[in-house]
């Protein structure tokens, strides 16, 4: 009896070490900005800001490609500075010549057609990466909120653990339990405890993967206004080809038009020439008219031709590929989402089920009708049950953002 009660103020003091623990934290600040407004800025993010400029630049060498090249200006004296009789300049024949490289065979039009092709992977690029933007912000957004949550659940799993240590503690005082009840239900708090601390931990990587994500000036203490509890919006699938087939698709129309274009560069190339060629010796002047073009001896452009092709053969394979995991992602997709709405729902009946569980149980033991064992199991499925529940609020939002990335859209887009 001696060593009961000196044991009986150390199992106290633990538990009272552990509720003051519990209580001390950080002040809670203004909640992060709701979704949507998050969504309005965007276009503030580096990803964006990137494709942006590269569809700028791509715009930019769109318009340099309908520029025409440059004539040519030459300056030419000949017979001069020689022996007799061409010693001095008297002799001389000097010209002045224009030349203009006149890109016949279509040269012009091909640079254009691909450099108009290039833009416009450059714009569905910027448009993917909106969307990959969107659906990482939302992602990270309920993924801070799940992380909340269990850090709330974890503080009230500590607070139930405290709850049974002292009930536990009044039964070893009545001497109806032995000691080792009391000895596991302090060992139970402080494990109780070590897993809040854990949580909290989760929950504040969490806040500032959001911070970074959603480029926000303060850190983020808390979410408010979040996605977990939304339910996802009734979009019919129309089969529209998601932003990543069509940029592949573009590739490979580009790639086509490679072709065409290294193609159309074997074809020689013609250059006119106009210019003046004044006489000294004769005193007259007289013009010079002339069209040069390159012998096509040695270089056809088969290298380029040949590599054109088989990056054209490269871009259909990728769209071959893109088109069948879309397939697969977009059926897959829409089965998590259909599954995960039962699963929400069948969350919160074994939440409600396990908390009268534990309510009762927890009835019992201070009855002394069920043992320490049996409230510790219910009170594990407790906690269980509700880590289980937000878990399957989180399987939704992934569905849901997976669903509307491929469908083209926001997610939770005029859904509540």
């Amino acid at each position: 009896m001696n060593s009961l009660k000196r044991r009986l103020p150390l199992v106290a003091a633990g538990c009272v070490l552990a509720v003051a623990a519990w209580d001390v934290g950080p002040a809670r600040a203004d909640p992060a900005p709701a979704y949507e407004t998050l969504l309005q800025r965007i276009g503030q993010t580096p990803a964006r800001q990137e494709a942006q400029a590269l569809l700028e630049a791509a715009e930019a060498r769109l318009h340099q490609a309908g520029v025409r090249p440059n004539p040519e200006l030459a300056v030419r004296a000949d017979g001069v500075l020689g022996g007799k009789p061409y010693a001095g300049w008297g002799e001389a024949e000097i010209s002045l010549d224009v030349t203009q490289n006149l890109e016949l065979g279509g040269r012009r039009g091909a640079r254009i057609d691909v450099a108009r092709a290039e833009a416009g992977i450059s714009a569905l690029r910027r448009d993917l990466t909106d969307a990959e933007t969107v659906a990482r912000l939302a992602l990270t957004y309920a993924e801070a909120e799940a992380a909340e949550r269990r850090f709330a659940l974890a503080e009230e799993a500590l607070a139930l653990a405290l709850a049974d240590a002292r009930a536990a503690m009044a039964l070893v005082e009545e001497g109806r339990e032995p000691l080792l009840r009391g000895i596991q239900a302090e060992t139970e708090a402080a494990a109780a405890r070590i897993s809040t601390e854990e949580a909290r931990a989760e929950r504040d990587a969490a806040f500032a993967r959001l911070t970074a994500v959603a480029m926000l000036p303060t850190p983020v203490t808390s979410v408010g206004d979040g996605l977990l509890d939304r339910t996802s919006p009734t979009f019919p699938d129309s089969g529209e080809t998601s932003l990543t087939v069509r940029v592949a698709e573009a590739e490979a129309e580009t790639a086509a038009r490679r072709i065409r274009r290294e193609q159309i560069e074997a074809r020689p190339n013609v250059s006119a020439s106009v210019g003046v060629t004044r006489y000294q010796a004769e005193d007259a002047t007289a013009l010079t008219f002339g069209v040069s073009m390159p012998l096509p001896l040695f270089d056809r452009n088969r290298g380029n031709i040949d590599a054109a092709r088989a990056e054209h053969r490269a871009a259909e394979a990728r769209v071959t590929g893109a088109r069948m995991a879309e397939a697969a992602e977009r059926s897959a997709a829409l089965a998590r989402l259909r599954v995960s709405a039962n699963r929400v729902a069948v969350g919160d009946m074994g939440v409600t089920s396990a908390e009268e569980a534990y309510r009762l149980s927890r009835l019992g033991f201070e009855a002394g009708r069920i043992s320490q064992l049996e409230l510790r199991s219910t009170r594990s499925a407790l906690i269980a049950a509700r880590d289980a529940a937000v878990e399957a609020r989180l399987a939704r939002v992934r569905a849901e953002v997976d669903l509307a990335r491929l469908q083209g859209r926001a997610p939770f887009e005029g859904g509540r």
